[in-house]
């Protein structure tokens, strides 16, 4: 009687088919759930939060100037994928990845997209993630976009949809894998009867994408992780990944240029070091050549990466491409760069910057949700339909304010998926974050982060804003 009451409401649910049947595939899933006696699943639920809590899996809740850590909110119920859903996921973020590598590298060199008027110029150069003092920079391996992270959303039709594209210090990959090694011991029946595809090789697929960068002639590079620090609000995955590849964790004092090359202090004395994952934004990485204020990154660095000394990943100056304005083009650059149409479609966007799109957006905010071109984490938004008077009002000034910085969306149905609420399930909207690897070829990590808006009705996933996450099961055929 487990899903006694349990509705679809009209919305694509991700375990169970209109009539009410689970998909193929998620029958011993929903066999187990029926037939688990009163109060096992809870006594799951409890179990596998203990174990996170033990695994310190936190995060450090966004603009808290007090660093407060939370346990991530995690359901214990899976979200299922068919082999075939997977395969169309993974044909389309390979697709658009390779497309937006090739935009960023166009943009940094010879920039024919603006010249042939694919993209409108001023809506690159007024991005504030494209860095003009680049121009002419090679990346190691013409590779820009190393790890992304992009968010797709299934609508009622059962389609995926990107919904925006993560290009600089994608996270949430570690919540993967952590996620996995629980619910492997939660269900671990169901999990090896189901035929799962396997997350845990990522840890050395990243490496190997990053040693792939190394500077011509290096046999065996040194890695490292370069994070802000402990009071950054994805620490645990900065520690979590650099241990995983046997790789230092590193801050900006840390590291030191002497010489025309990046060393690294050791208690054996400077280590030179060869490729860095930078989990800081670009501002920060170097004070001679962005911040002059930055404490967090490392005096010099532009200039012995500039020189091909080192690699970072990603390389900087790629937010030119998932700035939220730049998303609306993505499909015309998808057909500059392969000459095919999109496999995954953009949700429809309205940007603010055009007048008759503006007028539309301004007449119709109560329909639409509101995002601003820079911010991230479900904040600068306006959920159109859950909005007050007072709200869109405040954003309408907002948009004529600056409309280059605003860009407008229909209210999409998020797909659903089952949630243990005070010992039942109930239908919460999901997203999901597949993250792809770009380096001798462009992979996609079977799975991803499936955020869930724990409130009921909601459709902000984001963990700063109440969500949680799901552990999201690949099928294979």
């Amino acid at each position: 009687m487990r899903f006694a009451g349990y509705t679809i409401d009209g919305f694509y649910d991700e375990l169970f088919e209109d009539d009410g049947s689970p998909r193929a595939g998620c029958e011993i899933l929903v066999d187990l759930l029926r037939q688990l006696p009163e109060g096992e699943l809870e006594r799951r639920q409890l179990a596998a939060e203990q174990a996170l809590l033990q695994l310190g899996i936190t995060f450090t809740v966004t603009g808290d100037t007090e660093g407060t850590e939370r346990i991530f909110p995690f359901d214990i119920i899976p979200r299922m994928l068919s082999a075939a859903d997977f395969a169309i996921v993974e044909r389309g973020l390979q697709q658009r990845i390779y497309a937006l590598n090739e935009f960023v590298n166009d943009i940094y060199h010879d920039q024919k997209i603006l010249l042939d008027g694919v993209v409108p110029e001023f809506v690159v150069r007024s991005a504030a993630a494209f860095l003009p003092d680049l121009v002419g920079l090679d990346a190691p391996r013409g590779v820009w976009c190393h790890i992304s992270g992009t968010d797709l959303v299934r609508d009622s039709d059962g389609n995926f949809y990107v919904l925006e594209d993560n290009l600089r210090c994608p996270s949430g990959v570690s919540y993967v894998l952590e996620n996995r090694h629980v619910l492997k011991r939660t269900f671990p029946q169901v999990f090896s009867a189901t035929n799962v595809r396997p997350v845990d090789d990522y840890a050395n697929r990243l490496l190997e994408t990053l040693q792939y960068l190394a500077p011509p002639g290096v046999d065996s590079p040194t890695v490292v992780v370069l994070t802000p620090g402990p009071f950054n609000s994805a620490y645990f995955e900065h520690s979590f990944l650099a241990r995983q590849m046997g790789v230092e964790l590193v801050e900006g004092r840390d590291l030191v240029v002497i010489d025309g090359w990046v060393n690294m202090r050791t208690t054996k004395g400077l280590e030179r070091v060869h490729v860095i994952y930078r989990r800081l934004n670009d501002e920060f990485l170097d004070p001679l050549a962005f911040r002059p204020d930055s404490l967090l990154g490392v005096s010099g660095l532009m200039e012995v990466y500039r020189a091909g000394r080192v690699a970072l990943a990603n390389a900087p100056g790629t937010g030119v491409a998932d700035d939220k304005v730049t998303y609306a083009y993505v499909p015309e650059i998808i057909r500059y760069y392969t000459g095919a149409d999109p496999v995954l479609p953009n949700v429809e966007t309205y940007v603010c910057w055009e007048d008759h799109q503006r007028s539309y957006v301004l007449e119709h905010l109560e329909d639409l949700v509101v995002k601003a071109a820079n911010e991230s984490g479900g904040y600068g938004m306006l959920v159109g339909p859950h909005s007050s008077a007072e709200e869109r009002e405040d954003f309408a000034r907002r948009i004529e304010a600056n409309p280059r910085d605003y860009i407008a969306q229909p209210t999409v149905a998020l797909s659903r998926a089952p949630v243990i609420v005070e010992g039942s399930l109930e239908g919460r909207h999901v997203d999901l974050r597949p993250f792809v690897l770009y380096g001798e070829d462009v992979s996609v990590l079977p799975g991803g982060l499936t955020r869930v808006a724990l409130e009921k009705g909601s459709l902000v996933v984001n963990s700063s804003q109440g969500g949680g996450s799901k552990d999201t099961w690949v099928l294979t055929n």
